[in-house]
């Protein structure tokens, strides 16, 4: 399997791989000794879906070189969820394409496709005799347009990730209207785990070694709500004895016996509130950390993005949660380049980016999104002034991180280990943030104290202590 895009698709590749165990089948790093190849994709940005098409034209161009022509070829994934049968159509080497809701089937399925005879394209390569007339071959598609699956904690899954850090996706879909995305139709409406199911899967994890659990969705802080809206109707204040929420869904793990981080990934600011920040504030498991994009600051370029909350709200929200929760990092993103977006407003969130001082911060250039509202809106700008943007604001950014890390020479920060000569801190989440360069080296997959003695911008030089 390949695997690109985050890390809620990187759980769906968990997912797909073991219902193909499940199936009695075996799983090989050697794409040459595989069967079948599956390749699970990204549509998030422009750049996603060109990685995405390069991966599954090169694994077709493999497969003929390495004498490998039976090989079937699998794609799953967003750009599978959404452009499935236009794919189809172009794409006449894929045997299969597989959407959201059937990840936890896919063992059955490549038994299927394994069942079919072979593409009109690759018949010769394999000197197989016709059973079908081109004509009459297609491309199997099982994508079903609105998905409505959610993993639960018994689901089989075969982790990708290091043995002692794990994401555990407690929701899935999106119900926001953001007019730059077109995720809620890849992934649907929103639809929550029960509290029940994550804190089952969770304390599996533990028990397994897992020292860090990464809570993921497309909007954490909505986790719960869709099932009490049931009840009470839409837009409704959010109330915890109506049902789940992510507060109440904190506090269930930090019970959980053992030594472990709980991490928070992927929050909107609309959602938040004083009983979370309090929350957070009284569960020692969960990280001083919160990922948060915001996407802009300026009243009306946040009004184009249907953002459905206002400067004033976030501006009033990061306080609140500075104040409530001491030691707290911070990291969000911003778009860039945004259609009609004037130098003014683009100043505007310059100066909220340098009043601010975000700890952890990264910057997209708007990518034109088929099927988006702001796709069809007017003034888009010309790709030069979005990455002379991007420049601008990634180049102060450095230098407030540079500033904040040097803040913390001489200070002893507890951090896991990922590699014996590296760790991170509660304040960077795996993958997206800096790390921790050790002097000595020091056990994969366990907490030890490190005293800060150095800083490289974004990641730190520490020093194992005890």
């Amino acid at each position: 399997m390949i695997s690109l895009g985050c890390a809620k698709n990187l759980v769906d590749a968990e997912i797909m791989l073991g219902s193909v165990l499940k199936e009695g089948m075996e799983i090989t790093s050697d794409a040459d000794a595989a069967d079948v190849l599956i390749v699970n994709t990204c549509a998030f940005i422009d750049s996603a879906k060109e990685e995405s098409i390069e991966a599954i034209l090169e694994s077709h161009e493999q497969r003929g070189m390495k004498k490998r022509a039976g090989q079937r070829l699998i794609v799953t994934g967003c750009m599978s969820q959404r452009f499935s049968k236009e794919l189809a159509g172009d794409l006449s080497e894929v045997d299969a394409f597989l959407g959201l809701d059937q990840v936890a089937d896919t063992g059955k399925i490549v038994r299927q496709v394994l069942d079919r005879p072979l593409s009109p394209a690759l018949r010769a390569a394999a000197k197989k005799a016709t059973v079908l007339t081109d004509e009459a071959w297609e491309p199997l598609n099982l994508v079903t347009r609105k998905p409505v699956y959610i993993p639960d904690w018994d689901t089989p899954r075969v982790r990708l990730t290091p043995k002692h850090t794990a994401f555990t996706k407690i929701a899935e879909g999106c119900n926001h209207p953001c007019s730059f995305c077109v995720i809620p139709q890849m992934r649907g409406r929103h639809r929550s785990r029960s509290i029940a199911s994550v804190v089952a899967e969770v304390r599996q994890l533990v028990s397994e070694g897992v020292k860090e659990i990464n809570l993921i969705s497309q909007d954490t802080t909505y986790y719960g709500m869709d099932l009490w809206e049931q009840k009470a109707g839409p837009r409704q204040p959010v109330d915890s004895s109506r049902g789940p929420t992510l507060s109440t869904l904190l506090r269930e793990l930090n019970a959980i016996q053992g030594d472990f981080w709980i991490r928070l990934l992927y929050t909107h600011p609309a959602h938040w509130s004083d009983e979370l920040i309090e929350a957070i504030a009284q569960c020692e498991k969960v990280c001083r950390y919160i990922d948060m994009p915001l996407q802009h600051i300026h009243p009306r370029m946040l009004k184009l993005m249907q953002r459905e909350t206002s400067s004033e709200h976030i501006e009033d929200l990061i306080a609140r949660i500075r104040a409530g929760i001491p030691g707290i990092s911070i990291r969000t993103t911003f778009i860039v380049g945004f259609p009609g977006e004037t130098d003014e407003e683009f100043e505007y969130l310059l100066d909220f980016i340098k009043r601010t001082r975000f700890e952890r911060l990264g910057v997209f250039t708007y990518s034109q999104e088929e099927g988006s509202k702001a796709a069809k809106m007017e003034d888009h700008l010309p790709a030069k002034t979005k990455q002379a943007r991007y420049r601008k604001a990634m180049k102060l950014q450095q230098r407030i991180a540079g500033e904040i890390s040097k803040q913390q020479i001489g200070r002893t920060l507890r951090a896991l280990v990922d590699q014996p000569n590296t760790a991170r801190a509660h304040a960077d989440a795996p993958d997206i943030d800096g790390r921790i360069h050790l002097s000595s080296p020091a056990s994969v997959g366990e907490f030890i104290e490190v005293r800060i003695t150095g800083t490289q911008v974004y990641d730190l030089i520490g020093e194992p202590v005890g």
